[in-house]
Formats: C-alpha cells, sequence, structure tokens
C-alpha cells in the first residue's frame, strides 16, 4: 500500500486588515471561539475515534511576511503523517522545500509553493 502524503486540513489562514475586529466579528456572528491567533476546530479520526485533530483558521495582519514568497493573502496548511518521508519525495518530484523544516512541540513544520505560486505549509501534527 502506497503511504499517504496529505490526510487532512489543518488550516486556513489569511491576511487581513485589521485582525482583531475581524476575530470579534466572527465570534459574535459566527460563535467561533476565537483567541489573539484565530480559532481552533477539534475533531475525531476516523481510524481512531479516541484520538482527536484539529483545524486553524487563522488572521494574519496585511504586512505578515509569513506567507513569503508568495504574493497571496492566504495560505493552506496540510496536515501529514510522515513529513521528512514526504519531503524526501516531494524532492525527487523536482518540488523545492522552502527553509529547513520546523520542530515544534505540537509537530513538525515545512512549506512549499505550488505552480501558482501559493505558499503550502505541510503540518505533521503531534496531536
Amino acid at each position: 500500500m502506497e503511504k499517504k502524503r496529505v490526510t487532512g486540513l489543518g488550516g486556513i489562514f489569511f491576511k487581513c486588515e485589521e485582525p482583531q475586529k475581524l476575530r470579534e466579528w466572527y465570534q459574535q456572528h459566527l460563535g467561533l471561539n476565537t483567541d489573539p491567533y484565530g480559532a481552533i476546530f477539534e475533531w475525531r479520526k476516523i481510524d481512531e475515534p479516541e484520538a482527536k485533530g484539529q483545524t486553524v483558521w487563522g488572521t494574519f495582519k496585511k504586512d505578515t511576511d509569513y506567507f513569503t514568497p508568495s504574493a497571496k493573502d492566504f495560505m493552506f496548511n496540510f496536515r501529514v503523517d510522515d513529513l521528512e518521508w514526504l519531503l524526501t519525495e516531494l524532492k525527487k518530484e523536482g518540488i523545492e522545500q522552502l527553509g529547513e523544516m520546523q520542530v515544534y512541540d505540537y509537530g513538525k513544520f515545512a512549506h512549499i509553493i505550488d505552480p501558482e505560486g501559493n505558499k503550502i505549509e505541510l503540518w505533521e501534527a503531534k496531536d
């Protein structure tokens, strides 16, 4: 069986003029439980019902450079099972990693760019 590459949507991040006001609007009118970064949606894994996962909805200031080198106002985050393996496979396919892989208590992260210039964040989560 071939190893899975992307296992789900980890988050969507976007630039906005006034992140705090926008988060407050989403909280008031759509009921999102927001924090200073956005909102987190928890869910359970189908193949491991006792295990939880999360998807992040994140607001960024309009002048953030986090999405660089993309000129787009958004970035997708995709969840992966084995980031190091996936990066090796992508390299074989001619897709370059942006910068170094970053490791935090909550997972490993790496970035790539798609053919239309969209920055993609790959996340091996520690749920």
